[in-house]
C-alpha cells in the first residue's frame, strides 16, 4: 500500500513546528522581539544580565539586573575538574569551535537529568566563556586567567581572554553584540537543541548538539568569512571592480541575504550603529563602501529578490573592534546564544513531545530478496 501523501517542504520551509514565547521574527518588518521587548530598545546599554534575566524567567529588563542573577552566574564561572581535564588534553592547534564544542560536551557529566533547570542553565551559560578562554590562552601557552566576579558577564570574558581589563567601549560593544545574538527564533541550531531535548536528553547534550549546527558556515560562521572578504577588497575603491568580479564568477558575497528577513535585518542595523562607535574608521568606511556596492550590484543582478545586509556583516567588524581574532567569531556567537538554547531547552520541557517529522520515500517497492540458488529478480 502507497503511504500517505506529504508536501515536501526541503529546509522545513513554512513549517511551524511549535508555539513559543521566546522571540519574534518579523521577517517581513524586519522586527526582532525578545518576550515582547523590541532589540532595538534592549541593545543601548541594557545589561547583558538584564537580558539573561528577561530570556529565562519573563521578567522586565532593568538598568540593574537582579543581584541574585549576577551572583548566580559569578559562582559559577569556575570549572568542575572534569571539563579542566578534558580542556587540557584537547590538542592546542583544535580549532576554537570544536574545542568548545567538545568541552561543553564535557559539562554534562551524567550528574545533570532530565528535565532542565535554571540553575543548569546558569552553569552553561557561566562556564562556556570560561571554556573558551581557557583553551585559547593554553593553546598560545599563555598562563590562565581567573575568572574575576566583580566583573559582569561579557567584561569578564575579555578579561579572560586577554589578561587586560577592557574599556567601558569594549564592553559596550560586545555587550550590544551579545545582546543581538542571543537568540533568534527557530534558527538550525536552536532546532538542533530542542530535538535533543526532546528525547528527554539532558541540557548539556543538547547544546553540544547547538554547536555543531552553529559551527557551519551558513549559519554562525559567516563573520570571519565577511572579514576576509573585506581584505580581498582591501580599499573602497577596489569595492565594485572586486564585486562585480565576485558576481561573474557567481561566488558568494557574504554577509547577505537571510532566510527570514525580507528587509533589513534589525540586528544589521543596531551592529552598525555600534561600528560606527567602536571601529577603526577606515575599517568602517571600507565596510559601508562594500556594503553599498555589494546591495546595488545584488539588485541589478536579482531584482526580484530582496536581499539585504544580514547580521553577520557588522559583526564582523564590531568583534574586530573590539579585539577579538577571527577563528574565535563563530565560538563568541555561540556564548551569546547560550542565553538563547537555555531558554528553548526549559521552553521544550514544559510541555514536551518527542520532535519526529517524516520524509516522503522516493526509493523504489516491490523488491524481493532472492532465495539462495534462485536467479536475481
Amino acid at each position: 500500500m502507497a503511504g500517505p501523501l506529504y508536501t515536501a517542504r526541503p529546509g522545513l520551509d513554512d513549517i511551524v513546528i511549535g508555539d513559543s514565547a521566546i522571540s519574534l521574527v518579523a521577517g517581513e518588518t524586519g522586527g526582532l522581539t525578545y518576550r515582547g521587548y523590541d532589540i532595538q530598545d534592549l541593545a543601548v546599554e541594557t545589561p547583558y544580565e538584564s537580558v539573561v534575566h528577561l530570556l529565562l524567567a519573563g521578567s522586565p529588563p532593568a538598568e540593574h539586573p537582579p543581584a541574585e542573577l549576577v551572583r548566580a552566574l559569578a559562582a559559577r564561572r569556575t570549572l568542575p575538574p572534569e571539563a579542566q581535564h578534558v580542556r587540557d588534553a584537547l590538542d592546542p592547534v583544535t580549532p576554537p569551535m570544536d574545542a568548545l564544542r567538545t568541552l561543553i560536551s564535557a559539562l554534562g557529566n551524567g550528574q545533570y537529568p532530565y528535565p532542565p533547570t535554571v540553575e543548569q542553565g546558569y552553569e552553561l551559560i557561566a562556564r562556556a566563556p570560561t571554556l573558551l578562554a581557557g583553551f585559547v590562552r593554553r593553546s598560545r601557552r599563555q598562563p590562565l586567567v581567573e575568572p574575576d566576579p566583580s566583573l559582569g558577564h561579557v567584561a569578564n570574558y575579555l578579561w579572560m581572554l586577554s589578561g587586560v581589563r577592557p574599556t567601558t567601549e569594549q564592553v559596550r560593544a560586545l555587550e550590544g553584540y551579545f545582546i543581538l545574538l542571543a537568540d533568534h527564533g527557530m534558527n538550525a541550531s536552536t532546532f538542533a537543541l530542542r530535538v535533543v531535548l526532546s528525547t528527554n536528553s539532558d541540557l548539556f547534550a543538547g547544546a553540544t548538539a547547538a554547536m555543531a549546527a552553529l559551527k557551519g558556515p551558513i549559519h554562525g560562521g559567516a563573520p570571519a568569512r565577511v572579514a576576509e572578504m573585506l581584505d580581498a577588497i582591501g580599499t573602497a575603491e577596489r569595492a565594485g571592480s572586486w564585486i562585480a568580479e565576485r558576481l561573474a564568477k557567481k561566488e558568494l558575497l557574504y554577509g547577505f541575504g537571510h532566510r527570514a528577513y525580507k528587509t533589513d535585518d534589525p540586528r544589521a542595523v543596531r551592529l552598525h550603529a555600534i561600528a560606527r562607535e567602536v571601529a577603526d574608521r577606515r575599517r568602517l568606511e571600507l565596510a559601508e563602501r562594500v556594503e553599498e556596492e555589494a546591495l546595488a550590484a545584488l539588485r541589478r543582478a536579482r531584482p526580484n529578490a530582496r536581499l539585504f545586509t544580514n547580521v553577520e556583516y557588522y559583526s564582523a567588524v564590531v568583534l574586530e573592534a573590539v579585539g577579538l581574532p577571527r577563528e574565535l567569531f563563530t565560538p563568541t556567537f555561540a556564548l551569546a546564544r547560550t542565553t538563547g538554547w537555555v531558554a528553548h531547552a526549559l521552553e521544550q520541557s514544559v510541555a514536551n513531545r518527542l520532535i519526529r517529522p517524516d520524509v516522503r520515500y522516493t526509493g523504489p517497492t516491490g523488491l524481493r530478496w532472492p532465495r539462495p540458488g534462485s536467479p536475481p529478480t
